[in-house]
C-alpha cells in the first residue's frame, strides 16, 4: 500500500491548523457567553453562526476547487481563515457579539474549503485502497490541534484579574494561517485538478446522488454526526462548571484530555481498518457514545467527567470514516459527493441550538440527550455501510 507521504504531511498540517480553529468554538462559547452575559440559547448562536456556512459554500466552493485544483483551494482556505480571525479584534474593542459571529462566519468559509478541499486530496494522495486510512490519518492531526488549544487558549483568553480577553487566540491564529498560507502556495504539494463538471447545484447534485446509496445515506449521517459534536463539545465546558462544579481552567484541561482520548483511539483506529470494515468500526463506536452520553445524561457521580472523556475516544474515527464511506466508489461523481456531504455539515448549526433551549429550560445535564439521539443515526449508517461491504466481498469472491 503506498502512500504520497510528503504532500500528505503538509495537509495534515493544514488540518492541525484548522483543527486549533474549529475547537475554538468550545471555548469560545463559554467565555462569550461570560462575556457577553448570555442564555444558553443565545451562545449556541456561535454554532450556528459556524455551520450555517455549510448550507450555502460547499456547493460554489466544490465548483471552486474543480475549476482551479486542491493546492490553490487550500491556500485561499488558509487566507480566508486568517482574515476572520483577526476580524475578533474589532469585535472584542467594539464589545460586538454580532462581529464576533460574522468572525465565525468568514472563518467557516475558509474551514469548508479545506473540508471540501483537503479530504478529497487526501484520499487522492496514494493506492484507492488506503485512502480510509490516509482520511484518517490526516484528521488524526486535526484532533492534535483540538488537543492542544482549550487549555493554551483559556489561558490567553481569562487573564490574571478575572477579565475575558476572547480576541487574543485568534489574532495568535491569523498570523499563523497566513504564514501557513504563503507556505504552502510554494510548497510541493502536487497540483491535482479535479475535471470540471457541470451541474454544481444543491439539487442536481442530490438527486444524482441517490445513484450512490452510501453516498446519499451517508450524507444524511454526517448531518446528525456534525450535530451531535457540536453539541458534545460545545458544551463540555457549561456541563462540567455546571454539573461538576469545575472552574473554567479544569474545564478546559478536561476538553484537552477528551480530544487526547479522541487522537490516542485515532491511532488505534487507523490500525484497526486494516482488520475491519470502517462500517462495523463506526457502529461499534457509536454505540459506545450512546452509552457514555445515557450514563452522563442520568447519573452525577465523580465519574461524570470521564463519561465525557469516554465520549472523545469513542468519536476518534467516527467523522473521517463516515466521509471517506459516503464517497467511496462515487467515481468522476467524488467532487459533487463531497460537496454534498460537507453541506450536510449544517447539522452543526441545527443541533446545538436544540440543546441549548433544553439547557436553559431543563439543565445542561438532560440536554446531552440531543447528541445521544444523533448516534442513532449514525450506528444505522455503520451497519447499513458494513453490509453493503459484505455484499462486495461476496461479489468478489463469487460466492
Amino acid at each position: 500500500m503506498k502512500h504520497q507521504w510528503k504532500p500528505l504531511l503538509l495537509v495534515s498540517y493544514v488540518f492541525l491548523f484548522t483543527g486549533s480553529i474549529i475547537c475554538m468554538n468550545d471555548v469560545l462559547l463559554p467565555s462569550l457567553r461570560d462575556f457577553f452575559k448570555l442564555s444558553y440559547v443565545q451562545a449556541s448562536f456561535i454554532q450556528q453562526s459556524f455551520y450555517l456556512v455549510y448550507l450555502i459554500f460547499p456547493i460554489p466552493i466544490a465548483y471552486y476547487i474543480s475549476r482551479y485544483g486542491y493546492k490553490t483551494g487550500l491556500v485561499t482556505a488558509l487566507a480566508v481563515c486568517s482574515m476572520g480571525s483577526l476580524f475578533f479584534i474589532p469585535a472584542f474593542y467594539f464589545q460586538s457579539y454580532a462581529l464576533a459571529l460574522i468572525a465565525l462566519f468568514v472563518i467557516s468559509i475558509g474551514v469548508t474549503l479545506v473540508n471540501v478541499a483537503a479530504n478529497p486530496l487526501a484520499a487522492l494522495l496514494g493506492d484507492p485502497s488506503g485512502s480510509h486510512i490516509r482520511v484518517n490519518f490526516v484528521q488524526l492531526f486535526s484532533r492534535i490541534g483540538y488537543s492542544v488549544t482549550p487549555l493554551v487558549a483559556t489561558r490567553l483568553i481569562y487573564g490574571s484579574s478575572g477579565s475575558v480577553r476572547f480576541h487574543i487566540p485568534y489574532m495568535i491564529l491569523g498570523a499563523g494561517t497566513l504564514i501557513f498560507a504563503l507556505f504552502i502556495l510554494f510548497s510541493a504539494i502536487p497540483a491535482l485538478k479535479p475535471e470540471i463538471l457541470k451541474g454544481f447545484s444543491f439539487f442536481s447534485i442530490l438527486k444524482e446522488s441517490r445513484r450512490y446509496p452510501q453516498l446519499f445515506w451517508g450524507a444524511i449521517a454526517m448531518f446528525f454526526y456534525v450535530g451531535a459534536e457540536a453539541c458534545t463539545a460545545g458544551f463540555f465546558i457549561s456541563y462540567l462548571r455546571d454539573v461538576a462544579g469545575f472552574d473554567a481552567d479544569r474545564s478546559a484541561t478536561f476538553l484537552t484530555y477528551y480530544y487526547i482520548a479522541s487522537s490516542v483511539v485515532c491511532v488505534i483506529g487507523i490500525y484497526l481498518l486494516r482488520f475491519f470494515s470502517p462500517g462495523k468500526l463506526v457502529a461499534v463506536f457509536g454505540l459506545g457514545m450512546i452509552a457514555m452520553y445515557l450514563l452522563a445524561v442520568s447519573t452525577t457521580t465523580s465519574w461524570n467527567q470521564w463519561y465525557l472523556i469516554g465520549m472523545g475516544a469513542f468519536i476518534s474515527i467516527v467523522y473521517p470514516s463516515v466521509f471517506s464511506m459516503s464517497i467511496e466508489g462515487a467515481g468522476s461523481f467524488t467532487e459533487k459527493g463531497s460537496a454534498l456531504v460537507n453541506t450536510a455539515v449544517v447539522g452543526g448549526a441545527v443541533f446545538p441550538p436544540l440543546q441549548g433551549w433544553l439547557a436553559d429550560s431543563l439543565g445542561v445535564q438532560i440536554s446531552y440527550i440531543v447528541p445521544c439521539a444523533c448516534f442513532v443515526v449514525i450506528v444505522a449508517y455503520g451497519i447499513f455501510c458494513n453490509r453493503q461491504a459484505v455484499k462486495s466481498k461476496k461479489r468478489t469472491q463469487g460466492i
